[in-house]
Order: C-alpha cells, then structure tokens, then sequence
C-alpha cells in the first residue's frame, strides 16, 4: 500500500475506484471491508486536498481597460 504523501491524484483516484468496486462486489468480510472502507475515505481526502490545491494554482488572466495583463486568482465556488 502506497503512502498518500506519495501518491499522485491519478494514483489515489485509481485506487479508490478500485476499493468501490471490492466493496460492491461484496465478497470481504466485515474486518477487511472496515479496513478497505477506512482507506477509501483517505484516499477520498487526499484527492479533494489536491483538487483544491490545484483550485488555489489556476489564475485569471485579466487585460486591464489600459492594456496592461494582470492575473489574479480565479474565483471556484466550493
């Protein structure tokens, strides 16, 4: 099991695609289900930490009404 500190958001995205469908499958039992469940909501963590860090990188390039270029951060609901 690779650290979350490691992992890439495309990493922690695949892996928890692959705990849902485990646990759709229904086949652990209660232990490992719990244990699968619990790193589900880590990984959950961890990819929206990084939406929102990415979110906070992304600027608005504005052209200011005397030509000038600016950037400022651009506005996500959420």
């Amino acid at each position: 099991m690779t650290s979350l500190e490691t992992m890439s958001f495309e990493e922690a995205l695949q892996e928890l695609e692959t705990i849902v469908r485990r646990l759709e499958e229904g086949k652990t039992n209660l232990d490992e289900a719990i244990n699968v469940y619990e790193r589900g909501a880590a990984l959950r963590a961890h990819c929206e930490k990084k939406l929102k860090d990415a979110r906070m990188r992304v600027e608005k390039i504005v052209v200011n009404s005397d030509g000038t270029i600016e950037t400022k951060p651009s506005p996500f609901e959420g």
